[in-house]
């Protein structure tokens, strides 16, 4: 099962490159993914510790390198996320110009080299998975772009792959913290190393910057973060919404997975300046996105801008926060593709995306104009969405860590200054909903049409995933925080 999900969109990409038809095939691999994607969520045991649905392929006994694919709750939900986002960036491709079958194929590796690293147990292939992933983005951008793309996707290129080699030389340093005789490149491995202690704690600190910065650059972490604005309002709408919404979620996840579990004395010590890190892209980049004036910058930066609510849950070190950081990795994946999915279709519709030259879209385009709602309430965090239950799990872990009921800890302050955020976040959403869909037309044609019939599953289905999980956030937290309590403990 889980090979099939990892391998149908590299095995469709491969045929529609040799010549099969890109739509129908991109589509038939895309639904079978989820379809399988479904199945095994709905079969995983949370009371069962450790991965399950492993599958190994032995490579060479010699360097200890194995392909090996198996699931725990954090990456499944991750999966699923890359399943119905593949999905929704596919129908939303519609019909391409030029080189249509390179287009699709490129959409393709993208999901399933981002799915290939969220259930690889092997660190060479967790790298090698997300290299995949990385080629066909640079692409996108630079063939199929808009605006100034050759610069973007060049731009997009030295970030990532500087992000990437960072990243690979932690890696390695993490691999070779470990004893000869217990080293491994097996995620289990190293887990049990850790457990006993035989990663040092005089090392952690150098190596968990390392990660840090290598998963940092490829999350958008200030100061790393000005490649993410321009890729994402240069690239094409689906491409924006397979990278914002799931490429990106990797080094989050990596650190979820890496550097908190596997390096804790190290996590501990740079805390501090992560809290800082993290308060500079909520507040710093929230003050810049309400400065921006078209709407596929402002959702660039806003994108960057949550991630840090992410990184205080990661932060905050306790089953409470990071559980709710990994279901808002799933939750704005959602809000921010559906975002870029419908500004992707109302930019084939208008000469400029500029808000002086658009207002009252919403009588032309009244289920984009409801649709683009329903994103922005998701956004900001309003309940009855994901974003929401993920939001109150990741300020109350983070409130609670290092609280002595004396004294405010550094933790406290932290939280108290996100919370601004949610203002900042609902200023710019909601400002940037009405310049666009409400008020008198300003330079837009009064003949424009409204999204096609056919776009309102790929819409429905995310909005059903964020609401699913909004009402009822039991259904992952039961399948993630099993994860965390096997090397966080929580604080009651």
């Amino acid at each position: 099962m889980l090979l099939l999900i990892t391998f149908a969109p590299i095995a469709a990409a491969v045929l529609i490159m040799l010549g099969l038809p890109a739509r129908i095939t991109a589509l038939a691999a895309s639904a079978l993914t989820l379809l399988t994607t479904v199945l095994m969520f709905l079969g995983f045991n949370p009371v069962i510790p450790g991965f399950q649905f492993v599958t190994t392929l032995a490579i060479s006994s010699e360097l200890r390198v194995d392909f090996t694919l198996g699931v725990d709750g954090l990456s499944l939900l991750m999966i699923l996320l890359g399943a119905i986002l593949l999905l929704a960036a596919v129908w939303f491709t519609g019909e391409i110009e030029h080189h249509q079958n390179a287009f699709y194929a490129c959409l393709l590796l993208i999901a399933g080299g981002a799915i290939g690293a969220f259930a690889s147990l092997d660190l060479f292939f967790f790298y090698a998975f997300h290299e995949l992933a990385l080629i066909p983005t640079f692409l996108l951008i630079g063939i199929w772009g808009s605006g100034n793309r050759r610069a973007a996707a060049w731009k997009v290129t030295i970030y990532l792959a500087l992000g990437s080699a960072i990243l690979l030389v932690g890696l390695i340093m993490l691999y070779r913290a470990v004893p000869g005789s217990a080293r491994s490149l097996d995620l289990r491995d190293l887990q049990a190393a850790s457990a006993a202690g035989q990663i040092a704690p005089a090392i952690q600190s150098s190596i968990y910057l390392v990660l840090l910065i290598g998963f940092g650059i490829l999350i958008s972490l200030v100061p790393f973060h000005t490649w993410a604005p321009e890729a994402y309002a240069s690239a094409p709408a689906p491409a924006a919404m397979l990278h914002a919404g799931l490429l990106k979620k990797f080094g989050l996840y990596g650190l979820l997975r890496l550097s908190l579990p596997l390096l804790p004395d190290g996590a501990r010590h740079w805390s501090g300046l992560l809290i800082v890190l993290l308060l500079a892209n909520i507040i710093y980049i929230g003050l810049v996105t309400i400065a921006q004036r078209r709407l596929d910058w402002m959702l660039g930066y806003s994108s960057v801008m949550h991630m840090g609510y992410i990184f205080l849950g990661i932060a905050s070190g306790n089953v409470l926060g990071t559980t709710g950081a990994a279901i808002l990795m799933f939750a704005h994946g959602l809000s921010i593709a559906l975002l870029f999915g419908i500004t992707g279709e109302i930019r084939k519709r208008v000469p400029s995306l500029d808000f002086d030259a658009m207002g009252g879209l919403a009588k032309q385009m009244p289920v984009a104009a409801f649709a683009f709602g329903l994103g922005v309430f998701a956004a900001i965090g309003l309940p009855g969405f994901a974003n929401f239950a993920a939001e109150i799990m990741i300020v109350f872990g983070a409130f609670r860590n290092g609280f002595d009921y004396q004294h405010f800890h550094i933790f406290q302050w932290a939280t108290l200054l996100a919370l601004w955020g949610v203002v900042i976040s609902a200023i710019y959403m909601l400002r940037a909903y009405r310049w666009t869909f409400f008020g008198s037309r300003v330079g837009v044609d009064s003949g424009i049409s409204d999204l096609r019939f056919g776009f309102r599953f790929p819409i429905a289905l995310l909005v059903a995933a964020s609401i699913l999980i909004g009402f009822f956030p039991q259904i992952a937290v039961q399948r993630i925080t099993p994860t965390f309590r096997n090397y966080l403990t929580a604080k009651e």
